[in-house]
């Protein structure tokens, strides 16, 4: 029977990419999202990153109708962007809340069924600007960087039940997120882009695919870039 992969925000973008990416190497990719329904015939689950419970109903859905979660891609994120000095708490929080503890929520539930697997792979999807910064989105740095921290402290607690835990970092990509930049704000970006183009969501989803691979297992608390060189050094 084929492993079971959950990935949350899995409707668009990098998500839905990396969901038809694993369904293309074998897995049964299951998307997840608050609407419960994705595109391309794939199978999808309600799913909120910010409500525990809505978390242990999701993943108890999907081990009841396709198995045990094999592996665990946490994607789900939002951006509110603004200068700090205009920045809410609620513009904080929730993104926070979103990107980072969002993300703990479903590796804690997904890493209760790996422990006793003795097996498993999580892949967190953090971003270049976890170690760049940027201005205007020091919700989402922060966030973004805590991803990091969480992933490398997660493979050294994890790793002795066989358990892989990494995070990748892409660069700017062509998703919703960066398609509202225009073009000004884009040939900024890309003039500090070794590659000097944006990445494909497919681009980002195939590093996370080898990840979640057998080939893979040897790999854990890494952060991978997929960024077109521009956090190098980082």
């Amino acid at each position: 029977m084929a492993a079971v992969a959950l990935v949350t925000g899995g409707n668009r973008g990098i998500g839905l990419a990396t969901a038809l990416a694993l369904r293309d190497a074998g897995f049964t990719a299951v998307a997840a999202c608050r609407s419960g329904s994705a595109p391309e015939g794939l199978p999808a689950v309600a799913l909120d990153v910010t409500s525990t419970e809505s978390v242990d109903d999701a993943f108890a859905s999907v081990e009841r109708e396709h198995g045990p979660v094999e592996v665990l891609v946490a994607n789900a994120g939002i951006t509110r962007d603004g200068l700090i000095l205009r920045m809410s708490d609620d513009d904080i929080t929730e993104v926070l809340d979103t990107n980072l503890v969002g993300a703990l929520r479903c590796a804690r539930r997904a890493a209760k069924g790996m422990v006793r697997a003795r097996s498993g792979r999580i892949v967190l999807v953090s971003s270049v600007v976890w170690a760049l910064g940027s201005a205007g989105q020091v919700n989402y740095a922060a966030a973004k960087a805590g991803l990091v921290g969480a992933g490398r402290s997660l493979a050294r607690e994890l790793g002795g039940r066989g358990i892989t835990v990494n995070v990748v970092a892409p660069g700017f990509v062509e998703t919703d997120m960066t398609a509202v930049l225009g073009e000004d704000r884009t040939r900024e970006i890309l003039a500090q882009v070794p590659l000097a183009r944006l990445a494909s969501p497919r681009e980002v989803a195939d590093a996370i695919c080898f990840l979640a691979g057998e080939r893979a297992g040897y790999i854990t608390g890494a952060v991978i870039p997929v960024d077109g060189g521009l956090g190098m050094g980082h």
